[in-house]
């Protein structure tokens, strides 16, 4: 086992660029939705420590890597303290794991006695390594299955060169208080600031063999089981092992292929905080265990069965607006876009900290953007939209902080994109908000890069469109949606510096329009003023386009799928603007 490495500077002062508060990531980056080794190992005092024993005997179990030579573990045992002392009673079982060999048990005993910890403190790094522990400021929730839940940050008060008087994120607490409600995990994996550790998994935690229970069952749960399930918009569930049997040629298929899940940006790995990526070790198991018979293994290593939520996903709405009457959709064939606007009746402004569409027949539903303005704007794309609904995902909880402005009088225009499945039935759209008591620290804004000058010669098989616009202010983007029709063949946002050096921020190499994708950002993007942003689309009006309606058409810009559209979105906020 190798040593501990100390990133940290005496008293854990460290260089301004290395001063970076927690993060989002993609949970498969850090292991979430795996099933957790039995690790046991003997705790300070003599106790024996078993995690499937305290899984089964618990509602959960927290798992806290620490140390008593780390500056920030050391500022962060408090915190741990009263974690347990409030999630302990709830069914919570805690451990605390210090690998660091040459920390002393005098200190960790004092440390102990200091702060009133009550669940096991285990000083064994081979524990923190079947964890996958990269930091000493590591938590770990599993569930009583031992699958992992969430991996990442107590919260973010502390970090490496900097100390808030109170945390701004509560990430460990938020996540206990989520799985014990029976709710997904809203942030299920941060980066964890800490003293930076390197250790090597010991063998005896790797399993020997992929079966469904322990290990792709959690594939699908973590990557398939939203869209394919009873009741989801997937064409056929996936969430057993007899339906994912019946559909194993499919599955391989897609799998293999990388259509999916559905991701179409280059790969970056780390840069997207909502990544549908899978993981190469997750996609290796997969297609292992459809090639080598599909083997059950061990039902009790099975996972808890995944929640959906039957209500609202965003908890329930301060105000619901459904759309006036029901829109008939076909039985077969293709619909243009529907368009309906419906009146908010707000009398003061608000803040929105969520919002979620739901559709009355997700079935016909292929994708949905909402605008929204004053009740005299005259409502356009490129202004940004306010909402969306895609397959898969039709809310938004935004970050705390974070709101988006409705006037007084506000409008919002939906533009609906209806699919026929087969029988002809009928939709009526209902939007949920929900408010934050006043205005927010930071605003969130959505603006559209387009180009309403688009001109797509008849045939042309890569036809080259361009949108530009010069930041006027320093921003922050955290988000980009583009948007493009059915002739759109790839897409590209790039950042011009007042030099001319351009850099790529998101690459759609094969870009589809039956997926409006948002690629949501781990870190933050700054965009200083005088910079420009260009968004780049190339279009295939050729008869080798099997979706294109007419390669011998001039395409214009247009609101139908027959016509096209340049449309760059992108979320960001102004640095230092009050709303």
């Amino acid at each position: 086992m190798r040593a501990l490495t100390c990133l940290l500077l005496l008293a854990g002062v460290a260089a301004a660029g290395d001063r970076e508060a927690p993060r989002a990531v993609p949970p498969q980056s850090a292991g979430v939705g795996r099933l957790v080794p039995d690790l046991t190992a003997t705790a300070v005092g003599g106790k024996a420590v078993s995690l499937a024993t305290l899984a089964k005997s618990s509602k959960a179990v927290a798992v806290a890597v620490t140390s008593t030579s780390c500056p920030l573990s050391r500022k962060y045992l408090a915190t741990l303290a009263k974690l347990e002392a409030e999630f302990g009673p709830q069914g919570v079982a805690f451990v605390y794991v210090n690998p660091v060999a040459t920390d002393d048990g005098a200190a960790i005993a004092k440390a102990v006695a200091a702060h009133g910890i009550q669940g096991a403190y285990v000083a064994d790094a081979g524990f923190a390594a079947g964890l996958g522990a990269t930091s000493t400021g590591d938590f770990f929730v599993i569930d009583a299955r031992r699958t992992l839940v969430y991996r990442g940050a107590i919260d973010d008060q502390y970090g490496v060169g900097f100390a808030l008087d109170a945390p701004r994120t509560r990430y460990a607490h938020a996540a206990l208080t989520q799985i014990l409600a029976g709710q997904p995990v809203a942030i299920p994996a941060t980066t964890a600031p800490g003293c930076l550790l390197d250790l090597t998994p010991p063998l005896e935690t790797k399993f020997a063999a992929v079966t469904y229970h322990d290990r792709v069952s959690r594939i699908v749960a973590a990557n398939c089981a939203e869209c394919h399930r009873a009741g989801g918009v997937g064409p056929f569930a996936l969430d057993t092992l007899a339906a994912l049997a019946a559909h194993k040629a499919m599955v391989r298929k897609v799998v293999e292929a990388g259509t999916m899940p559905p991701w179409h940006a280059a790969p970056q790995p780390g840069k997207w905080a909502n990544d549908r990526t899978l993981s190469t070790a997750d996609k290796a198991d997969l297609l292992a265990w459809l090639k080598n018979g599909l083997p059950p293994g061990d039902p009790a290593d099975a996972p808890l069965p995944r929640a959906f939520a039957e209500g609202w996903a965003i908890g329930t709405p301060d105000k619901i607006l459904q759309l006036p009457k029901p829109i008939a959709v076909k039985a077969t064939g293709t619909m243009p876009y529907q368009t309906v606007t419906v009146e908010t009746g707000l009398t003061a402004e608000a803040w929105v900290q969520a919002v979620e569409i739901r559709p009355t027949d997700r079935a016909v539903v292929h994708h949905v953007l909402v605008f929204a303005g004053g009740l005299k704007q005259r409502l356009v794309e490129r202004d940004g939209y306010f909402a969306a609904y895609v397959p898969g995902n039709g809310h938004q909880i935004f970050p705390p902080g974070f709101a988006k402005k409705l006037p007084a009088g506000a409008t919002l225009r939906f533009q609906i994109h209806y699919t026929p499945a087969g029988t002809a039935t009928t939709d009526q759209l209902r939007i949920g908000l929900k408010f934050a008591a006043g205005p927010p620290p930071r605003e969130l804004k959505v603006a559209g890069l387009a180009n309403h000058a688009l001109a797509i010669p008849p045939h042309a098989a890569d036809h080259q469109e361009v949108a530009s616009v010069r930041v006027p202010a320093d921003a922050v983007v955290v988000a980009f949606l583009p948007h493009l029709h059915v002739r759109g063949k790839s897409c590209r946002y790039e950042l011009v510096a007042p030099d001319g050096t351009a850099t790529t921020l998101l690459e759609v190499p094969h870009y589809d329009f039956n997926w409006q994708l948002r690629y949501e950002l781990a870190e933050p993007l700054k965009v200083p003023r005088g910079s420009t942003l260009r968004f780049t689309a190339r279009y295939d009006n050729s008869k080798g386009n099997p979706a294109n309606p007419d390669p011998a058409a001039a395409v214009r810009w247009g609101p139908q799928t027959t016509d096209e559209m340049l449309l760059g979105y992108l979320d960001y906020y102004l640095v230092g603007a009050k709303p």
